[in-house]
């Protein structure tokens, strides 16, 4: 079929390559040129793991440009992919939204579904339908079907390729057979609902998820107060089949494009119907004061951050990822340095975005042992496969101080028991042997 994707971020563009995959012909649009030469000579411009690979295998099949108007002109159907961030308020930014539907209703010549992917409040496809045929300015007949995305970053060519389910919410069937046809060389359960069950569906998935965690970092603050394991406890709780062993993982919070602004949106909108989701308000409080953890910690082991040496290791949310959306370490990063920190910091992938927001205020390192040099305090934010594989006694080594305050639960305890060292992660037993 002949498809047209509108924006490349993650959503749009993995929705996209992954459709040409399938032998779609896609045309992908965006506002900014830079980006759209760097896509037509098979660039990625995000950080996403096989993603590269899939865009120069597809290039045949796949158009790249900011020409909105011959995108939409003859597309069978277009995907609107574009970001939904927070507002001040805590609800969902439409505004990109709504500028794809104005230039679909100015460009379409032929009848055709449109596809909302973004994450919005549930209601705002009936909305967009009505706003694009309200603004026609050709005869043609416009369906707008709900078909939410469940990618995760660093995992997101293979949630879209391999989904656990793909939803389509549709109010009439000429336009979900569309769908079907879209995705019928897609291997995973299929459900067709209407879109307003289409669009809960993604709202209630993700801020379940997002409980689930806020509520094992809760319990992993308890054990350390009672002196239980935080990891024998999840292990214990994940055998539970109904309760599952996924995202049972304490650590310092949640963050990225979806779990914080979706929590929010959707309390925002209990709110605005007069219905509040107190456990969703739980989930977002859990997670603020969890993101602050490490600084309070630190506190525990020095009176004063002031001219300490701080080796910072991991600064994007997730490991996979350079997305720094609500990462837990822009924060800490930010209390270190007015606290008066040297701060080292070390991360395979999102040096040049983090220092976007400290211009010239950290040193930047090409390991995680030139980041531990002479450093006072070690703080671990991500979970990266080269802090993982660290030995524990470069701590020891390269450290003035070894004082490390691990947020994601890197190492075992049994391997740093015997160091001289400080050793505090979450939920579990401190080592403290200096």
């Amino acid at each position: 079929m002949k498809i047209a994707v509108a924006g490349t971020g993650y959503v749009g563009l993995v929705t996209g390559v992954c459709l040409a995959e399938h032998k779609h012909e896609v045309t992908c649009v965006d506002v900014d040129e830079k980006k759209i030469e760097k896509m037509q000579q098979g660039i990625s411009p995000i950080y996403e793991k096989g993603l590269p690979e899939l865009m120069k295998k597809n290039m045949d099949r796949l158009t790249f440009t900011t020409d909105y108007k011959n995108a939409y002109a003859d597309a069978e159907v277009i995907f609107i992919g574009v970001g939904t961030p927070e507002k001040v308020d805590g609800s969902a930014n439409l505004k990109y939204v709504y500028t794809v539907a104005k230039q679909i209703a100015e460009s379409v010549e032929r009848d055709c579904v449109v596809v909302v992917k973004s994450t919005v409040p549930i209601g705002t496809n009936d909305k967009i339908e009505n706003y694009i045929r309200e603004h026609l300015i050709h005869p043609v007949e416009i369906d707008c079907v709900s078909n939410p995305e469940f990618l995760s970053q660093g995992t997101a060519v293979r949630d879209t390729l391999h989904a656990a389910r793909i939803i389509i919410g549709a109010e009439n069937e000429k336009a979900g057979e569309v769908l079907m046809k879209v995705y019928e060389n897609f291997e995973a359960p299929k459900i067709l609902t209407n879109r307003r069950s289409a669009e809960m569906i993604k709202y209630a998935s993700n801020d379940f998820l997002a409980l689930k965690i806020s509520y094992v970092n809760e319990i992993a603050n308890f054990c350390e107060t009672v002196g239980a394991d935080i990891e024998d406890v999840a292990r214990g709780m994940g055998m539970d089949e109904r309760i599952g062993n996924k995202f049972l993982k304490a650590g310092i919070g949640y963050g990225g494009s979806c779990f914080p602004k979706d929590t929010k949106a959707l309390h925002w909108l209990g709110n605005y119907y007069d219905k509040e989701f107190k456990t969703i308000k739980a989930a977002i409080e859990v997670n603020d004061n969890q993101k602050l953890k490490l600084i309070k910690k630190a506190r525990q082991y020095y009176s004063s951050l002031e001219g300490l040496t701080v080796a910072v290791l991991g600064l994007t949310f997730k490991p996979g990822t350079n997305d720094l959306r609500e990462a837990p370490s822009i924060i800490n990063v930010g209390i270190l340095l007015d606290d008066g920190a040297i701060v080292k910091a070390y991360d395979p992938v999102a040096e040049i975005e983090f220092d976007k927001l400290y211009p010239g205020k950290i040193k930047y390192c090409e390991s995680p042992e030139q980041a531990l040099e002479e450093a006072d305090l070690c703080m671990i934010f991500t979970e990266w496969e080269e802090i993982k594989n660290l030995a524990p006694q470069a701590f020891c080594n390269k450290m003035k101080k070894p004082v490390i305050l691990d947020g994601r639960n890197c190492f075992q305890i049994k391997e740093l028991e015997k160091l001289p060292l400080i050793y505090d992660s979450i939920g579990r037993r401190t080592v403290r042997n200096i």
